[in-house]
């Protein structure tokens, strides 16, 4: 279907991805690298591929002469040389430009500030008394980093206090050139990657959390998990979630930029919800191992659509939750979560054919996809043990069912629905949202529900009780509602001001006061979806049965005058 031929600077486990998305496509990959057997050569031992360094000149004419897009799985290349072969009318992708710019961090967060992006403030430090500067204007600690050839924590130190002034510059490589950057005190790590097309189509993936151990990328999970907490503090959170101003930072970002292809966008979630872009990578990126099983079109085939120009695929998940956990070299340990992995459902284990197994270099990672994060947890959780058993990475999960009411005093109902959550497994929130007294914190809570990941709505009123009718008019998602029990009218004014909503705003409800079967209901509706939920629901019932049939046991056994007498 595609005659045009593709090159790649570097035949690593990224080109290894490349290259196989390549081959179910019968696109035409040559791969330039030194090692004949390289990771992205063996999945393709026929084609003709290229021996040499990826930033040797002659070697990238070479490859040049023989395709029509050329391209990159690293972009430590020589971009000179790109920029001659650009101007001759050879296609590259991403442009030599753009490649040339990220690789020099400092000057990537100069013309990413020009367009607006938020990033850490930073300063150039081209000697002593620069870095010293910084100490004074950013405070401590501060980040000192390599402009150049950074990666995997290389290239960063951490300056602590003014003590570490005098050391700083030969904690890092010589003659490298540094900038510092202010602190950022963020909550956690969070990544997306971006494809543009050279139609100029912009599309992002899904907002992935990142969880780095010694600075190098340990675990990924998708989607992020960062829907936990009502509302924000800002009138910009209450307006977007966290995960479209993330992938809209990200859009931006890419699309300031020249040239097509997949680019991986690290940032930070501030602890005040707000988002910063760390850096760019202009290729596929570790962070985006995921797409392969959990996504419709993986980022290693967009790549490929992207820069010739063929229609872009999905960037959608087709599961409900996806992990990564890589594989590094730890000597005899290295391959022990891989043997686990066989044995555990959902789970791709992808080794990259390396020859030489390092500490800590990446030698494959292990994909996980489940019917709802919890299970993806679950599923790696023992794998990540093997790897270390002393691991604490966190594992952080949305609510699924978020639980609100209009008052503290209808607390005493509503704890037996998060008794049964608790019970189930259920991730959940409890919140207090007053249809009355908190009017714009319950329309931001209703518009921003599902946005976060919520799936189901648990709301608890008395008296006129309209908060589950004004949040379900609110939002898509199914809303419970639970009559509580009032001073007059024992609840009923509340049952009847719940069922009586217009046509078209459906709430579900409940016996006043019964909270148990609001929760029960809820995992009920998850379990239409995610079976594991069904499966409990299964087991409360048959521990219902047999709750009844022991105590028809007992009243068989006694009789009923020594049964009343036990029962109380």
């Amino acid at each position: 279907m595609e005659s045009r031929k593709v090159g790649i600077l570097g035949g690593g486990q990224l080109g290894r991805m490349v290259q196989e998305a390549a081959s179910r496509l019968n696109i035409s990959l040559t791969i330039l690298d030194e090692p004949s057997d390289s990771p992205a050569k063996q999945v393709n031992a026929l084609q003709t591929h290229f021996q040499g360094s990826f930033k040797d000149p002659a070697k990238i004419k070479e490859l040049a002469a023989t395709v029509d897009v050329i391209t990159v799985e690293i972009e430590h290349v020589d971009t000179a040389v790109l920029k001659e072969l650009e101007a001759t009318g050879k296609a590259i992708h991403p442009t030599p430009a753009t490649i040339s710019l990220i690789q020099d961090k400092f000057l990537q967060k100069q013309h990413l500030a020009k367009f607006h992006i938020p990033l850490a403030d930073s300063l150039d430090c081209p000697d002593q008394e620069a870095i010293e500067n910084a100490g004074r204007e950013f405070g401590y600690p501060f980040m000192l980093k390599a402009k150049t050839m950074a990666y995997d924590g290389k290239g960063n130190y951490v300056v602590k206090s003014a003590e570490d002034l005098k050391d700083a510059r030969s904690k890092l490589a010589p003659g490298v050139p540094l900038y510092a950057e202010r602190w950022a005190k963020f909550d956690r790590e969070l990544a997306v990657m971006v494809v543009r097309s050279v139609t100029g189509e912009v599309r992002s993936y899904p907002v992935v959390e990142t969880v780095h151990k010694n600075s190098i990328c340990h675990l990924v999970f998708a989607p992020a998990q960062v829907g936990r907490g009502l509302t924000g503090t800002s009138d910009q959170t209450f307006s977007h979630s966290i995960q479209e101003r993330a992938r809209k930072v990200a859009e931006n970002a890419i699309t300031s930029l020249s040239g097509a292809g997949v680019f991986g966008v690290e940032m930070f979630l501030m602890q005040d919800g707000g988002i910063l872009l760390n850096e760019i990578a202009p290729r596929p990126h570790n962070s985006g191992h995921y797409t392969i099983e959990a996504c419709h079109t993986s980022q290693y085939e967009n790549h490929l659509r992207a820069i010739l120009g063929l229609p872009l695929g999905s960037t959608a998940m087709k599961v409900q939750a996806s992990g990564m956990l890589n594989i590094l070299g730890a000597g005899d340990k290295t391959y022990e979560a891989c043997e686990l992995a066989y044995s555990i459902p959902g789970t791709t284990i992808h080794l990259y054919g390396k020859k030489e197994c390092k500490a800590g270099r990446k030698m494959g990672h292990i994909t996980v996809v489940g019917d709802s994060m919890q299970e993806v947890h679950e599923r790696l959780l023992p794998m990540v043990k093997a790897m270390d058993p002393q691991d604490s990475s966190p594992y952080n999960l949305d609510p699924l069912v978020s639980i609100v009411m209009g008052s503290d005093s209808d607390l005493k109902v509503m704890e037996a629905a998060a008794q049964i959550l608790t019970k189930m497994s259920v991730p959940f929130e409890l919140s207090l949202v007053s249809a009355h007294r908190t009017p714009e914190r319950m329309y931001h809570f209703g518009r921003m529900a599902d946005k976060r990941g919520v799936k189901v709505i648990i709301a608890g009123a008395g008296g006129a009780a309209h908060l589950p009718g004004m949040v379900a008019a609110l939002t898509p998602l199914p809303v419970i509602g639970v009559p509580v029990r009032g001073s007059t009218l024992d609840g009923v004014d509340s049952l009847h001001s719940i069922v009586q909503m217009p046509r078209g705003v459906p709430v579900a409800t409940v016996a006043i006061n019964n909270s148990t079967n609001a929760a029960l209901l809820a995992v009920r509706m998850l379990g239409s979806f995610i079976p594991s939920y069904l499966d409990k629901m299964a087991k409360y019932q048959d521990s219902m049965e047999k709750e009844v049939l022991a105590k028809i046991d007992t009243l068989d056994r006694v009789g009923w005058e020594k049964y009343e007498y036990i029962k109380h």
